[in-house]
């Protein structure tokens, strides 16, 4: 059965960032002024070094087309940390093994504190989130976890370890909507060197982990690099690849993708290649004149200047208020976070914001009967 490393390892990560960095304005101007859908080859131009001389039109056209799909709406999502334990090493991530924190997994009367605390402002849409430890946060945590949080959200999104096929299918029988599983670097050579040890060093594994969502029938399926890990142009590429063919295999799925870019931890990594904020909105067109359909996320990693000023651009999807320690809603202890936040508004501060810029803030993405 065909998966995405069959076409991955048709592609030479040299000669990809080699045509990406040699593409002109003249590639540019036909990716811009193109009717109808861009190829992986007009993103390479949209992405380039000399895309940045095309921000403004760019930053137009991505708007018109946002603004033709999504209209004036934005979805406000917000993550729920229920474990740092995890049995992997990496280099980037404040929850790695050999970083020396507190280790705490939120028991179901923890967990359902965070619930009411996070319905309390609001939402409706719920991420969960945990290390990846099998023994401590594995399928039996994970069912309980959806059964307390499925009567109280109209959305259940998780971004948690690699699973089998078997497991997301019961997992989507029990309320999952949707998973988000970032490769982190599509760098084979790059992503063994920040994953040393623990069941992600498996770089094959992870890299087909969409398949297996898209084949158990998952609602969504969310996608990114860690931005700073590598050369962001040739990961968004590769993204972009992964996207496009998930998207003509599994067409009854819908997608996303979120920009994280590495962020200061307990423990902490350099960024090997720093994005600029204008780096950043260029890569946020790209995907959005590349792709009409697709959902693309900021997370409050970035600043409140920029993501009050970039959201037009491109985005739908948001969070808002986020802790990023286990309890830290109920509790708000910051001691066991995964990374520090950037933008530290509250939710009302947010939804306030979306408004008075003319957008409807949205919590919940779709109504479901719930049996019991």
């Amino acid at each position: 059965m065909q998966n995405f490393t069959s076409i991955f390892e048709c592609y030479d990560w040299d000669k990809v960032k080699k045509s990406i960095y040699s593409k002109t304005a003249q590639d540019v101007q036909i990716a811009l002024q193109k009717k109808g859908k861009r190829t992986l080859e007009d993103f390479k131009a949209l992405i380039s070094p000399a895309g940045a001389d095309f921000l403004e039109p760019m930053a137009r056209l991505s708007h018109e087309l946002t603004l033709k799909r999504f209209g004036k709406t934005m979805q406000l999502y917000v993550p729920v940390y229920l474990s740092n334990e995890c049995q992997n090493i990496c280099t980037y991530c404040g929850f790695s093994l050999d970083n020396r924190i507190e280790r705490k997994t939120l028991n179901p009367h923890q967990f359902m504190r965070e619930v009411k605390t996070v319905k309390a402002m609001n939402y409706d849409h719920i991420l969960l989130v945990t290390g990846e430890a099998q023994k401590t946060v594995g399928m039996p945590y994970f069912r309980e976890a959806l059964k307390l949080a499925r009567p109280h959200f109209s959305h259940i999104s998780m971004e948690v370890q690699p699973l089998e096929q078997s497991d997301y299918e019961e997992l989507i029988d029990k309320g999952l909507n949707t998973v988000l599983v970032y490769q982190e670097t599509y760098h084979r050579e790059d992503y063994r060197k920040h994953h040393p040890k623990g069941r992600k060093s498996n770089f094959n594994f992870r890299l087909e982990t969409p398949d297996r969502l898209g084949r158990a029938g998952i609602h969504k399926i969310g996608l990114g690099v860690l931005i700073g890990l590598e050369d962001w142009r040739t990961d968004s590429f590769f993204t972009a690849l992964h996207l496009n063919y998930l998207e003509k295999k599994y067409w009854r799925t819908k997608y996303s993708i979120s920009f994280p870019r590495l962020r200061p931890f307990s423990g902490g990594l350099d960024p090997k290649v720093e994005m600029l904020d204008r780096e950043l909105v260029q890569l946020i067109c790209a995907y959005r004149i590349l792709n009409e359909e697709v959902e693309l996320s900021l997370s409050t990693r970035e600043s409140e200047h920029f993501r009050t000023h970039a959201f037009k651009l491109g985005i739908t999807t948001m969070s808002a208020g986020s802790k990023t320690n286990p309890g830290g809603y109920a509790e708000n202890d910051k001691s066991l976070e995964q990374f520090e936040i950037s933008d530290e508004r509250s939710t009302h501060e947010i939804a306030q914001m979306l408004r008075q810029q003319g957008y409807e803030p949205i919590w919940k993405d779709w109504d479901e009967v719930y049996a019991g």
